[in-house]
């Protein structure tokens, strides 16, 4: 397998952003733990968790050190933890937006006629675009561990978000599953099925808003 510069740069910045995101909201809401512990950072090597990275690289998927927080610092608890929580997915989607601007601008030149760091920085741009549209979707899954099951407890009684995070490890499990789907039934449930549909209609509405 060839090695995709682009997928580096576009996966370093993307789970970055993500992961300070959870630190700064955590932050604004009145908990300094993330900070505490160096997560209020651009820097990459504060967030880059070593088997995520590995499995964005190599299965277009995967996930930063989660950012911790303690629950009894916070107002809303319930809501709070919901907002965190989001606050990862958005950066992705704002960084998508972003790049989408420049991207429908040269999308559309005559690539044979274009220098060649251009072409590359058109190949950068639609991978930083993929990448955090991958990202956002898969984090939004109501799996534990991941930030969609934390926004998705927003909406549960109480009593389901105790059974919730009970059975938060069977998550993982899940996960897994959903990943390898594809060696057992040569379909990829997570891929094909989920994440690949709503990528391309999130593609379609940052390149007709930009």
């Amino acid at each position: 397998m060839s090695f995709d510069w682009t997928l580096l740069i576009a996966l370093v910045l993307s789970v970055t952003v993500h992961e300070f995101s959870h630190a700064w909201m955590s932050t604004f809401l009145g908990d300094p733990t993330a900070k505490y512990q160096g997560r209020l950072s651009l820097n990459p090597l504060n967030h880059l968790d070593p088997i995520g990275t590995f499995m964005i690289l190599y299965a277009h998927f995967g996930w930063g050190k989660p950012v911790p927080f303690n629950m009894s610092n916070l107002k809303n608890p319930r809501l709070d933890s919901a907002l965190i929580a989001l606050a990862g997915p958005l950066s992705n989607l704002m960084i998508a937006f972003l790049f989408a601007f420049p991207y429908r601008y040269l999308e559309g030149i005559d690539l044979n006629q274009s220098p060649f760091i251009l072409i590359q920085l058109i190949r950068l741009m639609k991978t930083i675009i993929d990448i955090n549209l991958i990202l956002m979707v898969f984090n939004l899954l109501p799996i534990p561990p991941l930030d969609g099951s934390k926004i998705f407890a927003l909406i549960l009684p109480g009593d389901y978000i105790m059974r919730l995070h009970k059975y938060r490890n069977y998550g993982y499990g899940v996960l897994i599953i959903l990943v390898f789907s594809h060696y057992i039934t040569g379909y990829s449930i997570l891929w094909e099925g989920i994440i690949s549909p709503v990528v391309e209609f999130f593609w379609d509405i940052v390149l007709f808003a930009a």
